[in-house]
């Protein structure tokens, strides 16, 4: 057995290769090694691509994988070798008050994965993290693998801010950002109720993925004119939640702008050079929240995996393009210019 595996590995900004690295191999007994099925580029990843946050030159990359386990360590009692796996992009212990809360993304003993654009995977508190799926790849279509793919992060984050937001039955949604995450945003404000969701795009390919996953309206315009347009429609009140995936200035001041009164802001856009007013949200009663997403909770306890075995939603339709691993580069360019949605990665 080989010794060494493919990996993507981060050059400098604007630049990916791939390169044989030492295989992952189990470190604790608590962990397992998995074959990785897919990968993709994350929009996140662009931050560091684009030269605009900190990544270490010549290092692996990656967060969003599926895989087959090939070992495990020897206090692992929820999977074995051969079984199928959703890795959420974070790694979490399962056991403390905050994972019980449904917040395993924060937990104080977990982190996030940095490895997941390579061959094999280490994960790390296995039982407290991976999600297991039926069967193995082989039983299912590489539509549904894409979809079970968006379930390691964009369809659990775009859930998260639904929820955060506190979608419910009847309510008007924004969802900012026509991204990944947002257009999965756009299925979880449908999921949980939502009878008007107006999405923010003015890209016609993503604007149809958002019709076609359940937006009512299109917006396209950008900051005071955007807060005007929604003021428009909705009687000058203002949406009743807004999900906000993007994470830029602009972004957040606009769905600060847009927000009715004693509605909430659900946030999962990665902040850069955001500032929130404590006066500004005090006298609106506005509410924010959000951040990274628990996926392994949604996943399991609010029925992403069921909704994606049973075909019930499918946004695995973010991936508009497919590369393998030796090709990573042009897969960040795509995304990159924006000639894709999401570039899925397969092995």
């Amino acid at each position: 057995m080989s010794e060494t595996m493919k990996a993507a590995i981060f050059v400098e900004p604007g630049k990916m290769t791939v390169e044989e690295v030492p295989k992952a191999m189990l470190e604790q007994d608590d962990d397992i090694v998995i074959r990785v099925v897919r990968t993709c580029v994350c929009g996140s990843d662009l931050w560091f691509f684009r030269g605009l946050s900190g990544q270490a030159a010549h290092s692996q990359v990656g967060h969003e994988s599926i895989g087959v386990v090939e070992e495990v360590g020897a206090a692992v009692e929820s999977v074995k070798p051969g079984d199928f796996v959703v890795v959420p992009f974070p790694y979490s212990c399962g056991k403390c008050p905050v994972c019980k809360a449904g917040f395993e993304s924060v937990c104080p003993h977990g982190g996030y994965f940095s490895a997941c654009q390579a061959e094999y995977l280490r994960v790390p508190e296995a039982d407290g993290t991976v999600v297991k799926v039926p069967g193995s790849p082989e039983d299912y279509s590489d539509e549904q693998l894409a979809s079970l793919l968006t379930i390691s992060d964009v369809m659990s984050t775009g859930y998260h801010a639904a929820v955060s937001a506190e979608v419910k039955p009847g309510d008007t949604a924004v969802v900012m950002g026509d991204g990944a995450v947002g257009l999965c945003g756009v299925i979880a404000a449908k999921m949980r109720g939502a009878t008007r969701v107006i999405a923010m795009s003015r890209h016609e390919d993503r604007a149809a993925l958002a019709r076609e996953f359940g937006a009512t309206d299109i917006v396209p315009e950008r900051g005071q004119e955007a807060i005007d347009k929604v003021l428009e429609m909705t009687g000058g009140y203002g949406a009743d939640a807004v999900l906000e995936c993007v994470g830029s200035k602009q972004s957040f001041d606009t769905a600060i702008g847009l927000i009715r009164r004693g509605g909430v802001i659900g946030r999962v856009g990665l902040p850069h050079d955001v500032e929130i007013s404590a006066e500004g949200t005090f006298y609106g009663n506005i509410g924010i929240k959000g951040g990274p997403a628990p996926v392994r909770h949604y996943d399991l306890d609010e029925g992403l995996l069921d909704a994606v075995l049973k075909g019930e939603i499918n946004p695995g339709r973010v991936f508009t393009a497919e590369y393998d691993l030796d090709h990573i580069q042009d897969a960040y360019e795509a995304m990159d210019q924006r000639k894709v949605i999401k570039a899925l990665i397969r092995f």
